[in-house]
């Protein structure tokens, strides 16, 4: 199976480009999710017709998953929810590697590399007790950094940060941090989810809570993730939004493209119609496209 991580091949046709993304699929009203075929997938990529080439849905042995749980450094008072965290570690199938690290000074500190024992995982876990960072910063330092080379696992993140760019506290749709962040990520394959977690001082101004949920929310959907929050305040349980992470992680397909490429690699918007009914469709809103070649 192609790698989810849109590691493409090296230049063969300047007319032909390629990309690959990761794709969930739910059924609404929680109701099983029906299985999709490629002939029900269309796609456009910088607004342009896109062939589906594969389509293929992540099911053992072709499943890996790397999971990488980044916690803010100045996280405080996660009490019952850092129990949640734990367990959450510990339910994934053995096909998922998870890492833990700690956002701080615009980089990750990691706790526990990528590793398949996820009890070992649960050990090295602590309550963060640094200060607060940039979230986005950190994803820029770490797209390119992943600490794995697996070709076919996904790369998914899981994001716990109240979103504030403490370089523009105020809601900015094009903040240029929360950008080069999306495409930093885009780039590297990750595919974010966020947890709103208010950890600032200012974070009872219902404005910056708002802010930066908006902004969390903006760079999920642009990878092809999915942001969880309680209002302005925090969570009692994070044991709902794991609940509906496991079903994503259940339900998720490798999509590849070809198309046209009429310049240098680039990150390009991405527009995906899947045929049928009920359906609940997650796909990033962007997409790497490199110069078509052998995968």
């Amino acid at each position: 199976m192609a790698p989810a991580a849109l590691l493409l091949g090296s230049l063969a046709n300047a007319q032909g480009g390629q990309a690959h993304a990761i794709v969930t699929v739910l059924a609404k009203h929680n109701e099983v999710a029906p299985t999709v075929s490629q002939q029900d997938v269309s796609a456009k990529a910088d607004g342009k017709d896109a062939a589906v080439t594969s389509w293929a849905q992540y099911k053992a042995p072709n499943d890996s998953l790397e999971l990488m749980i980044l916690i803010d450094g100045g996280a405080r008072n996660l009490g019952r929810q850092f129990e949640d965290i734990k367990q959450f570690i510990q339910i994934q199938g053995p096909d998922t590697k998870v890492a833990v690290g700690y956002m701080q000074n615009g980089h990750v500190e990691m706790a526990v590399p990528f590793s398949a024992d996820h009890k070992q995982v649960v050990n090295e876990v602590h309550l963060p007790g640094g200060p607060s960072t940039n979230p986005y910063f950190t994803l820029s330092d770490l797209a390119p950094k992943w600490p794995s080379h697996d070709p076919r696992a996904r790369r998914e993140v899981v994001m716990l940060s109240d979103g504030v760019d403490p370089e523009n506290p105020r809601f900015d749709p094009d903040d240029p941090y929360v950008q080069a962040a999306i495409k930093d990520c885009v780039r590297a394959g990750l595919l974010v989810y966020s947890i709103y977690w208010r950890n600032r001082p200012d974070g009872e101004n219902s404005l910056s809570a708002e802010g930066g949920q908006s902004l969390l929310s903006e760079l999920s959907q642009a990878t092809g993730g999915n942001s969880y929050w309680t209002g302005t305040g925090n969570p009692v349980s994070f044991q709902p939004y794991f609940d509906d992470l496991m079903k994503r992680f259940s339900n998720q397909y490798a999509l590849g493209l070809t198309g046209k490429l009429d310049r240098k690699p680039s990150v390009e918007t991405l527009k995906l119609k899947v045929e049928g009914l009920g359906l609940q469709v997650t796909a990033p809103q962007l997409i790497f496209v490199h110069p078509a070649g052998p995968e």
